[in-house]
């Protein structure tokens, strides 16, 4: 078969990896993921470990909204997984208490029985294929019980904490693929070998990308007319629009769209009804989109529902209003999103992995950070240019207005095009296929 080039692994444990491992499907057997923790006959022992994990990060997620000892749960979870200062730069190798722990759990068998059936599948097809795991764990699981292929490990954050790097990463045959250039000095503070660090960029969808950028480019001229509606960005930086982009059109081929989107866990779906209630004027004369996005989530998805009256939301795909995107399958999700993604002009989310999606030339309102990680996402996007920070959301008819106004969010949009890593996709596939 012409895909059978890698085993893309990932866990379906909020969208972060999955969406990570989406755009790297085409490398897989039949275009297929393998879920770590949700495969076909996978122990009952190791799925209830990976259950454990998951439920225990969702409800301390949710947890976090309960005023004042929601947020002091947080902090005593979050700083299991805390990501140290980056100065002084130093030697960060010794392994964490959260690192240690997973190892023991793996030395006792967790993962056995995926690394054991992707063996036999690889026998079946003569070839030991590479595995590409968008999360940490498959990947320590790989190397230890031997599989037999190259390993590579996708980061998917701005920055990455030592529970990413493996027990002894001086040892390791790991092979990391970095989204930016932080990580790759992160990974070897942590020890890992330079040898096996690629700073490859974030995997994009090439739906939104096209063969030479001409679905981006396209895209991005018409966000632009909504983005500088007085051409305050247009009027100094035209030049570098005409070089980098072409000619825009004369009028933008859709309605000013803001698209939020909901985390995995489902926290701040709050915030996306006050956005509503917020801008919901200009929504309801037809000035405005706003795409709610509910992910997978059925109860988000009824929610919004209940929340907003019928008479919001939209009529038509090219009207506006309010659209609530839900799909009850991932993969049907991550379609429409990047289809939704195309027609939206800012996306509002926290900054997540979706942070990198601002180098589509989509600028990002930053929405409150969950998590270290995070954090450093948000310090990512900002210092880059490619996003702002929410204000204060009983204000956003004033705030985000005078953004839009003065040409902030086009310069954002832009900043994320020029300078946003755009062949994370591209560059993974030369390096596991040697093309």
């Amino acid at each position: 078969m012409a895909d059978n080039l890698a085993w893309v692994i990932s866990v379906n444990m909020g969208y972060g990896h999955q969406r990570t491992a989406y755009p790297l499907k085409d490398l897989a057997p039949d275009k297929k993921i393998i879920f770590a923790n949700d495969y076909f006959s996978i122990p009952q022992k190791d799925k209830k470990i990976w259950q454990s994990s998951q439920k225990s990060y969702e409800a301390i997620s949710r947890a976090k909204r309960i005023p004042v000892i929601g947020n002091f749960i947080f902090k005593v979870y979050d700083s299991f997984q805390k990501i140290l200062s980056y100065y002084p730069k130093r030697d960060l190798s010794r392994p964490t208490l959260n690192l240690m722990t997973t190892y023991s759990v793996i030395k006792r068998g967790w993962g056995r029985d995926l690394i054991e059936k992707l063996k036999i599948q690889n026998s079946k097809i003569k070839k030991n294929l590479p595995l590409i795991s968008t999360f940490y764990v498959p990947a320590f699981m790989a190397e230890e019980f031997d599989y037999p292929g190259e390993i590579f490990c996708v980061v998917c954050d701005a920055d990455v904490a030592r529970h990413w790097a493996p027990l002894k990463p001086f040892q390791s045959r790991i092979k990391y693929l970095a989204p930016t250039r932080r990580v790759v000095d992160r990974l070897r503070f942590y020890g890992v070998k330079r040898q096996n660090i690629f700073f490859t960029g974030y995997p994009l969808p090439k739906e939104n990308l096209g063969e030479n950028l001409e679905i981006l480019k396209s895209d991005l001229a018409n966000r632009l007319l909504n983005l500088d509606p007085q051409k305050q960005y247009f009027k100094k930086y035209k030049p570098v629009v005409d070089e980098t982009i072409g000619k825009l059109p004369e009028k933008s081929n859709h309605l000013l769209t803001i698209m939020f989107s909901v985390g995995g866990a489902g926290a701040q779906k709050e915030l996306g009804f006050k956005i509503f209630q917020g801008l919901s004027p200009q929504i309801k004369q037809g000035k405005l989109k706003l795409i709610l996005s509910a992910g997978i989530k059925n109860g988000i998805k009824e929610y919004f529902e209940k929340k907003i009256s019928r008479e919001y939301f939209s009529k038509s795909p090219s009207s506006g209003g309010v659209e609530i995107l839900y799909q009850e399958k991932i993969d049907n999700y991550f379609k429409e999103f990047n289809e939704k993604l195309r027609k939206t002009d800012i996306l509002w989310t926290k900054p997540s992995e979706l942070s990198f999606y601002s180098a589509l030339g989509v600028p990002i309102i930053i929405a409150p950070p969950i998590g270290s990680q995070e954090d450093f996402n948000q310090r990512w996007l900002i210092k880059s240019g490619f996003g702002v920070n929410q204000e204060n959301i009983k204000y956003i008819n004033q705030w985000f207005f005078d953004w839009l106004n003065q040409g902030f969010l086009a310069e954002s949009a832009m900043q994320g095009f020029i300078e946003g890593d755009k062949f994370g996709t591209l560059n993974i596939k030369k390096l596991i296929t040697g093309l």
